[in-house]
């Protein structure tokens, strides 16, 4: 039986149990359930604390996790990204106080304060800058104001909380992190069935099918706008100076399309959202 680790709380747990419900798997309906077994498609989850997931499936305890990519950094676990998941983005900058620091040089001999040491001091160590990594597990942007750092190394969406100290952004991205599908690097069987419908969810919420009658002169044109992800389906109508074609189209560019489709000359434009997929 596959066994995977699952957030069981924080900003990756919510959306991480969407997508295993979408592809099929069956989910804890109690919270403050530690396991759930899935007898039917011979899996069994267990819900942990993010930050320990890449631990349990480094050491082999389970087979396959899904983290935050930075997690899976800091901790210095043997587990290995097998799968982007693209949900719980996140971006790792440097900050410190207006005009004291402009270059990653800069850092050389001072305190920088953050909750994810292993990843800060690997990347920093790649760089060839050495500084005193102080280790806070929260509100590392009050670290300056307090006086235990000098700079600090954080999540930045918008830079607004930063600011709000009275920070400002300085050197290189430490790190664009995002959800990530984790392995043991063993080949455990499941696993790739569980990739493979985890892929079918991303593709279902990326793409949209979208229908639509075409005169047959004009067929090449409309093509052009829907590729589709090999090639579009054509089927013949009623009328043999007419087709029928259906494509997959990435959802942001739905109503760009549909105009594009329509100055072309297509009619009966139709959009309908996909369930489930394997591409």
């Amino acid at each position: 039986m596959l066994r995977v680790a699952v957030p069981n709380k924080g900003s990756l747990s919510e959306i991480a149990s969407e997508m295993l419900y979408e592809a099929g798997y069956t989910g804890r309906r109690d919270p403050r359930a530690l396991n759930v077994r899935d007898d039917r498609n011979g899996v069994e989850f267990f819900y942990l604390r993010p930050r320990d997931i890449a631990t349990y499936v480094g050491s082999g305890a389970l087979d396959v996790g899904i983290t935050g990519r930075d997690l899976l950094l800091d901790s210095g676990s043997p587990a290995v990204e097998i799968a982007s998941l693209n949900f719980g983005d996140s971006t790792f900058r440097f900050a410190g106080e207006p005009g004291r620091f402009t270059e990653l040089s800069d850092l050389n001999g001072v305190r920088v304060a953050t909750s994810y040491a292993g990843l800060v001091g690997a990347f920093l160590e790649r760089h060839g800058v050495t500084a005193e990594l102080v280790s806070l597990d929260g509100a590392v942007e009050s670290a300056i104001r307090l006086g235990v750092a000098d700079a600090v190394a954080d999540v930045v969406s918008t830079g607004s909380t930063l600011r709000a100290q009275g920070l400002e952004i300085f050197g290189p991205v430490i790190l664009d992190s995002t959800a990530v599908l984790i392995s043991s690097g063993t080949d455990v069987e499941g696993s790739a069935t569980l990739q493979r419908r985890l892929q079918g969810v991303l593709v279902a919420r990326q793409y949209v099918l979208i229908d639509y009658d075409v005169p047959v002169a004009l067929l090449e044109a409309a093509t052009k706008v829907t590729p589709g992800i090999e090639s579009p389906t054509v089927s013949p109508l009623q009328d043999p100076a007419w087709v029928a074609v259906r494509s997959m189209v990435r959802r942001v560019d739905t109503n760009q399309v549909m105009d594009e489709l329509h100055a072309v000359g297509a009619r009966a434009i139709l959009v309908s959202a996909i369930h489930a997929a394997r591409i």
